[in-house]
């Protein structure tokens, strides 16, 4: 018999175990199972998209997110916590006609979260709009009292209503972040796999330690999601190798890759889930819930 046919045998009897297939960042790939379906709703789990660095996917993870666990069930609120209002430009809201938006709840005592709600397109998923507005609450919540608490009391009243509830902070470490990170319970950092967006992460996980320190004890970092990876250049890989020397097993082992399909849903102002339901870039974001959930880090 020769050595081919042997192993071929072996093989065939189990003697010798094909190697598990390994995902982008290294890890042998896990099938995350499809989530049960809940009996009932709430109370929600809220997690901040958080990274003081612009253009790393975190209004894209956000929405497409959002619709991905919404297909599971799921029922979400999703929080425009971004002057610039990209989340709600994302669902073909155009923030500067809204009246009533997330700053009105801020900072107006007789305007609940239930009269700012818009219902999107996307069964499932509501949003807490945002616009320019929001850039003044700032400067205003240095006056209030619990100033970084703001946020948390005003989903607290809605909070049984949804099962996760996902905030897209503004690009940077100001007091509506720290609002942010304060209500939450969880953090997800998505990060581009490029140099300088590592670099500022270390940045951000202090900020997130110093409001686990003093605000918010029960806070944690759900996970690092890479995004507009390719596996192509040896650059994103060196980069994803590093946020694995730092992270460790806090990095999701769903890996987002690059492609123009993402900014053609932001277009059609859909979630790349119903805009293109059967790309690759939908399915990485189906993934990503079913791992969310897996880890425990929503319902």
């Amino acid at each position: 018999m020769s050595e081919v046919q042997g192993s071929t045998r072996a093989r065939t009897a189990g003697l010798l175990k094909e190697p598990p297939a390994t995902g982008p960042t290294g890890r042998p790939l896990t099938e995350f199972p499809e989530p049960e379906a809940l009996a009932e709703h709430g109370p929600a789990r809220i997690i901040a998209m958080v990274n003081q660095k612009g253009g790393v996917g975190k209004t894209t993870s956000t929405i497409n997110l959002a619709a991905a666990l919404a297909e599971y069930g799921r029922k979400v609120l999703l929080v425009d916590f971004d002057p610039q209002g990209a989340l709600s430009a994302g669902f073909g809201i155009q923030p500067h006609d809204l009246d009533v938006t997330v700053y009105n709840v801020l900072m107006d005592r007789n305007t609940e979260v239930a009269d700012a709600l818009i219902a999107t397109d996307v069964p499932g998923v509501d949003l807490l709009p945002a616009n320019i507005d929001l850039s003044a609450a700032e400067v205003q919540l240095v006056n209030e009292v619990a100033r970084e608490q703001v946020l948390a009391m005003s989903l607290r009243k809605v909070a049984d209503d949804y099962d996760v509830i996902l905030i897209d902070c503004q690009p940077s470490l100001g007091l509506l972040t720290v609002n942010a990170l304060t209500a939450a319970h969880g953090v997800i950092i998505p990060l581009t796999a490029e140099f300088f967006a590592l670099r500022a992460v270390a940045l951000l996980v202090e900020t997130i330690e110093k409001v686990q320190d003093r605000l918010n004890p029960n806070l944690t970092i759900d996970g690092v999601l890479a995004t507009m990876y390719d596996a192509r250049t040896l650059h994103g890989r060196e980069v994803l190798g590093r946020l694995l020397e730092a992270f460790g097993d806090r990095v999701f082992e769903t890996v987002i890759k690059r492609t123009i399909k993402f900014a053609d849903a932001n277009v059609a102002a859909e979630p790349i889930t119903s805009y293109a339901a059967n790309h690759p870039g939908a399915e990485a974001y189906r993934t990503l819930a079913r791992e969310l959930i897996s880890r425990g880090g929503a319902p």
